[in-house]
């Protein structure tokens, strides 16, 4: 099963202490009626030394203020946003940039700016769109054979589901190869990618082959269906391996 990384994170925080859910019950602390805060800073050496301080060390900090306004009061999730960013213009040199950006954007924490994360989390998305496919397709064909369906579009269901079958097989390969990346040795590295690369173009091969059984067949319902839910898989996995050719590139000495 695919983890979504992140999606979790508030929760945990919570769990954790790091953030209430329950209001402050403390009582406001009151002010004594009398607390005159212009005799207080007048006749306090100490406080009209301090507040002194504070508007000559605001009075400096205004020009760094209006030069860089953003990233002084930028918050905690910058990174986050960077990310983000990140992938929106990493999916800019892929086939489908638009799917490939809304399938992996809700990761950009995990990825952080980072080319091998990023191509093995499109892997992992890849992966999973293939097996919901290969399932969708195996249910089809049993229902095809149950209610003897005709033997052409029969057939295209058996097909298709062994290719997705095998896409599967080919992309969880892909998978465990960049879990298991070794820089430490720049031969077993780029045999290692190769592999990865061989590997998803044989995917991609194998979700193409399914569309193509379907070309000669009259049109219908399942055959609209089947194609349409195997163009979007393709589409993925055409990104993945767009993106796996990007960290080799950028990868390489």
């Amino acid at each position: 099963m695919l983890l979504n990384w992140g999606d979790n994170i508030d929760t945990a925080a919570y769990k954790n202490g790091l953030f209430s859910t329950e209001e402050d019950s403390s009582p406001a602390p009151k002010l004594n009626p009398a607390f005159s805060y212009r005799d207080f800073t007048l006749h306090s050496p100490t406080m009209h030394s301090k507040l002194l301080n504070l508007r000559i060390h605001f009075l400096l900090a205004i020009p760094f203020l209006l030069l860089h306004p953003i990233s002084a009061f930028r918050s905690s999730g910058g990174g986050k946003l960077n990310a983000t960013g990140y992938i929106r213009s990493s999916c800019a040199s892929t086939l489908y940039p638009e799917v490939c950006y809304s399938s992996l954007h809700r990761y950009a924490g995990a990825v952080r700016s980072e080319p091998d994360r990023l191509a093995r989390i499109a892997i992992s998305v890849s992966l999973s769109k293939a097996r919901r496919m290969a399932a969708y397709v195996s249910r089809l064909s049993r229902q095809a054979d149950y209610y003897e369906a005709d033997t052409e579009s029969a057939a295209a269901l058996h097909d298709c589901f062994s290719n997705f079958g095998d896409a599967v097989d080919e992309i969880r390969e892909s998978l465990n190869q960049m879990r298991g990346l070794d820089a430490s040795s720049q031969e077993s590295f780029r045999f290692q990618v190769s592999n990865v690369q061989t590997w998803m173009s044989a995917a991609l091969t194998d979700e193409e082959t399914c569309t193509d059984g379907f070309e000669d067949l009259p049109e219908g319902p399942v055959k609209s269906d089947v194609s349409a839910k195997a163009t979007a898989v393709k589409q993925v996995t055409s990104n993945a391996l767009a993106l796996v050719n990007s960290f080799v590139n950028q990868a390489a000495p």
